[in-house]
């Protein structure tokens, strides 16, 4: 049997970074991934691919130009599901060649094959052709991520009903599709599918959508979204799911509302992947939806030397936040120098338009309590707004009365994703809101929104006495 200083249980942003990290400190570290190709969920279904899906979308529609040359213009007139795939897999392959060299360069072992706990100290890994493998080590550290939660209900054929993975291997482009919940993922898809104009209804029991988002770049998400002509069902449970025929899809709603639609994407909710993995012979327990329970610091599970990191532990579920929970977990467990996880990290939804927000919200500021003013820019109040095209897109600071502190910045618009890591900087910094009056931002930029809604904030707030 192998002994290893650490075993990392899956290859995502969580498990890769944890293994470097490890493999830096001079650690044997071993790393077993049961998918075709190191990346886990993150680079073969999940956040690589959907972000390509999304940018090939905007690039062969022209969606990014209509401002200027109406809603018809078009860069490809004919879009399939071939072209989406196409810059797809050239995008995946490079993704994993980056990653196995990084493996490589850092002398991290690697094994393809399905893990599953002997006891607290060993695994067993069944390989690619049926052999079985015995490893022991010091420490553990499970980042096996999650995977599309498949109510019964739901009759999934892998054609026209689909879940969130399987949607990346659509054969042809529909007309309609229905996206039946209303999370990042649903929105994602809905409003990529929009951008290639397909008709879009989207399904959420729920009366609203992204409540952790502050509510007004919410009101402004949706305006849009129902002005792009995007469908929205909410508040109605899904009854049934019926195919009546190729491309032929029927939902009936609470109520007896019916939906029609040449495919159905279900994506409400993911599932942990810890199933396969035998957690009673090590002393685990997972909640409802398969997800491991640590501490918010550490990432230590229940058993000492049993680590998690990633989508296995549930909110924020980010590609970015997992990567450095898989870092501080590993400084943990080998007993390395850690920092602690960041009170605010930005947010980041890729939908059609991208959303990404930091620190509090409006919301969150009222509960506690807090004298807060806030201060808002439109893209369109910008020049670089103007020469891009753009009709839409807000930003908005809440910044405290008291201490003139940046509370929380959120961002709905082209770029987003992007822009936030000015808010993000001064947010962690402690800045205030002179910084944005004060400072010179280039020009023409979108960037220029955040001095445009300091100033709509400065011009509310008490003078400073001198």
């Amino acid at each position: 049997m192998e002994h290893y200083d650490l075993i990392v249980i899956g290859s995502g942003p969580a498990g890769r970074r944890a293994a470097i990290q490890a493999a830096k400190f001079g650690r044997d570290v071993l790393v077993v991934e049961r998918g075709r190709r190191v990346g886990g969920v993150s680079v073969h279904t999940g956040t690589i691919p959907s972000k390509t899906l999304r940018e090939t979308a905007l690039n062969l529609s022209g969606w990014r130009e209509r401002g200027f040359y109406g809603r018809s213009y078009r860069v490809k007139q004919d879009i399939s599901a071939d072209d989406l795939r196409a810059r797809l897999h050239i995008t995946l392959n490079h993704e994993i060649e980056v990653l196995e060299h990084q493996f490589a360069r850092n002398q991290v072992s690697t094994l393809r094959g399905e893990a599953k706990f002997v006891d607290e100290k060993s695994i067993e890994v069944e390989g690619e052709a049926g052999e079985t493998f015995h490893f022991s080590a010091d420490k553990f550290l499970i980042a096996v991520g999650t995977q599309p939660f498949r109510p019964d209900y739901v009759p999934f054929d892998g054609e026209y009903i689909l879940d969130s993975d399987e949607i990346l291997e659509l054969v042809d482009l529909p007309r309609s599709i229905a996206v039946i919940g209303a999370g990042v993922i649903g929105i994602e898809y809905a409003t990529i599918f929009s951008a290639l104009d397909v008709h879009v209804t989207l399904i959420e029991p729920r009366d609203t959508m992204l409540d952790f988002i502050d509510s007004e770049l919410v009101a402004d998400f949706t305006h849009e979204l129902r002005d792009r002509g995007i469908v929205m069902r909410f508040g109605s449970k899904v009854e049934k799911i019926t195919k009546h025929g190729p491309g032929k899809c029927e939902i009936e709603l609470e109520g007896g509302r019916c939906i029609r639609s040449n495919v159905v994407l279900f994506a409400a909710g993911r599932m942990g992947n810890t199933q396969p993995l035998n957690l009673d012979a090590c002393g685990l327990t997972v909640d409802h939806r398969g997800r491991l329970k640590v501490d918010a610091q550490t990432f230590q599970t229940d058993v000492e030397h049993i680590f998690a990191a990633g989508d296995v532990i549930g909110f924020p579920s980010l590609a970015s936040t997992s990567m450095e929970q898989g870092r501080i977990a590993t400084c943990h467990a080998l007993g390395e120098k850690a920092y602690d996880p960041p009170e605010y990290f930005p947010y980041g939804i890729y939908a059609v338009p991208e959303i990404s927000t930091v620190g509090m919200t409006e919301e969150e500021v009222k509960e506690r309590g807090i004298p807060y003013e806030c201060g808002i820019a439109r893209f369109r109040e910008t020049s670089r707004g103007h020469i891009m095209g753009l009709n839409s897109g807000m930003l908005k600071m809440i910044f405290s009365l008291k201490t003139r502190r940046l509370l929380g910045c959120h961002i709905v618009g082209e770029g987003a994703t992007e822009l936030i890591h000015i808010g993000q900087a001064v947010l962690n910094l402690k800045g205030t809101l002179e910084y944005f009056v004060e400072n010179t931002f280039n020009y023409p930029t979108l960037a220029e929104a955040y001095k445009i809604a300091a100033l709509d904030a400065w011009n509310r707030m008490p003078m400073v006495e001198e």
